[in-house]
């Protein structure tokens, strides 16, 4: 075999072989997320999501009322979501004044 062939021949390897990970130097689990398989992951957490939420719309909302979003499809480099630092106020656990004084640094009530 000569140089060229064998040039040839690394160039047309396929994309997940070992001497490919070897020459990019990456790992079988990096490889095994190429660009095909990231766009459809992509796609389906889209799928998932617009079938969330045409049936929150769509739906009766008795029945709908504790439906969560699903959650994506886990790959590296896509962080799982994370509970947000939303702050509801009222309901159950009063107005919310010491929740707000909190937030702003104030006192709840005025001297």
């Amino acid at each position: 075999m000569s140089w060229l062939e064998l040039k040839t021949f690394l160039n047309h390897l396929p994309w997940d072989s070992a001497t490919s990970r070897s020459v990019r130097g990456s790992t079988a689990e990096e490889d095994y997320w190429s660009p095909d398989r990231q766009l459809i992951a992509a796609t389906v957490d889209a799928i998932r999501e617009l079938t969330y939420v045409t049936v929150k719309l769509h739906g009766d909302p008795k029945k709908t009322r504790r439906m969560r979003p699903p959650e994506p499809i886990p790959r590296p480099g896509v962080e799982k979501r994370r509970n947000s630092k939303v702050i509801r106020f009222g309901g159950k656990h009063g107005s919310g004044a010491d929740q707000l004084a909190q937030v702003f640094g104030g006192r709840a009530t005025p001297p």
